[in-house]
């Protein structure tokens, strides 16, 4: 049976837990089987290899090949200064690869020191005690202790709740918190109101969860799975660059090919030919493109850093330029996950927020304020979207007030509306 399906005793039974947590012991031994609570990542190419790969695409192999026929020809015929040319085409090719592989390791470097920046730790019950453990080391069977503001650390079955809702903006891509209890429930496991997500977020209330999944295993880990496995492709212009240096290439050696024979037809030696046929081919390949491309790319690609982008390959640049359609989730991707109280409606006229002058005695500002579950600490808004939009709105206009709650009867899809008594 599902998990969800289950009673609260049947899932510690399910998986051989308890109300008191697991013990230190059983719990090293759970995590040597089931490995750390983290979504493991594509094995990345070694440095060296990936440095080296820039020396091996095609437009680098067109310009290895015009420094390689430079070369002979200045064997071939001393003196004529191919040697040079040969040495420059070389030098274009290594600092373009230099440059490439440092702006591609900053990037990356600087990715990883924002996922290493903030350690992340959960309350946990083990040995029947309150700890906090980091949440690498999380296994299944473990209890943890949720609440306002915290993020769910791994996939687990609610067995207590108090008044607790979550965003899921992370797997649905919506704001919108929804209401979670710790009573049986049917249907699928992403539809199940006792079912919390690793990478959610509680906006209110409070909970206990039973851990069933971690790291991979988790819905989280499953998309994240599905994504790596998605192999990069070339992107637009590296298409059309390739494209353009094979087209080159062609007439390059048909040039060469065409002048050989013509040098036979007017009584030139062979070696005046071959000589000749060699800098006609290495005059039409194009050094200049490959250093123009980049330094092109690069430029571009420090404006974004300027706009706070982080470019990880120079490539996603061009590309970014080519989107006709993104299919994204938009919450905290092309919106930042907050509400903002932008209108109010007051004596039947629609002011904008940023021009609403508050009065003293304000009436509506001070339910804002007072009939709010949501509160500002730490300086930053917790709780529910829309209720942490009313208290910003309040605060701004009319300050902190505070007054004594004496009852109240929470939101409800009837009333459609919350009270308090102050």
């Amino acid at each position: 049976m599902k998990i969800n399906s289950l009673s609260k005793e049947d899932a510690l039974r399910q998986l051989v837990s308890s109300e008191n947590g697991l013990s230190e012991t059983e719990a090293a031994k759970r995590l040597s089987e089931n490995g750390f609570n983290e979504i493991r990542e594509v094995r990345r190419t070694s440095l060296t290899i990936r440095f080296f790969r820039q020396f091996t695409h095609f437009l680098a192999v067109l310009l290895w090949v015009g420094a390689g026929l430079a070369f002979l020809s200045d064997y071939l015929n001393p003196g004529g200064g191919m040697t040079a040319l040969g040495f420059a085409i070389i030098g274009v090719i290594v600092i373009n690869a230099i440059f490439t592989f440092i702006q591609e390791y900053r990037a990356e470097k600087a990715l990883e020191a924002l996922k290493k920046l903030l350690p992340y730790y959960v309350k946990v019950i083990r040995e029947n005690r309150e700890k906090e453990i980091h949440s690498r080391d999380m296994v299944p069977g473990d209890i943890i202790l949720l609440s306002e503001g915290d993020r769910v650390p791994a996939d687990g079955r609610l067995i207590e709740s108090s008044m607790m809702k979550v965003n899921n903006a992370s797997l649905t891509g919506e704001s919108e918190a929804s209401l979670r209890d710790h009573m049986p429930s049917q249907g699928e496991l992403l539809e199940s109101p006792n079912i919390v997500f690793a990478g959610t977020t509680v906006t209110s209330g409070s909970g206990k969860a039973l851990v069933f999944a971690t790291g991979m295993s988790t819905e989280f880990g499953r998309i994240a799975h599905l994504t790596s496995a998605v192999e990069p492709g070339l992107s637009p212009l590296q298409k059309e660059i390739v494209k353009a240096t094979r087209l080159v290439a062609t007439i390059a050696a048909l040039v060469g090919v065409f002048f050989f024979g013509l040098g036979f037809f007017i009584g030139r030696s062979f070696w005046d030919n071959f000589i000749f046929a060699i800098g006609i081919t290495v005059a039409l390949i194009p050094e200049g493109m490959l250093p123009t491309v980049t330094l092109s790319l690069a430029m571009a690609s420090q404006r974004m850093v300027k706009r706070k982008a982080l470019i990880k390959n120079l490539s996603s640049v061009e590309t970014l330029g080519c989107v006709t359609v993104v299919c994204t989730d938009k919450t905290g991707t092309l919106t930042q996950n907050r509400m903002t109280a932008s209108k109010i409606w007051k004596d039947e006229q629609v002011i904008d927020a940023k021009e609403y002058k508050s009065q003293t005695g304000d009436m509506l500002m001070q339910a804002a304020l007072l009939c709010n579950n949501a509160r500002f600490a730490d300086n930053e808004y917790k709780g529910d979207p829309t209720e942490t939009a009313l208290l910003k709105l309040g605060r701004e206009s009319i300050g902190d007030i505070s007054a004594e709650r004496i009852s109240e009867i929470p939101f409800d899809s009837d009333r459609k509306r919350m009270t308090t008594v102050n």
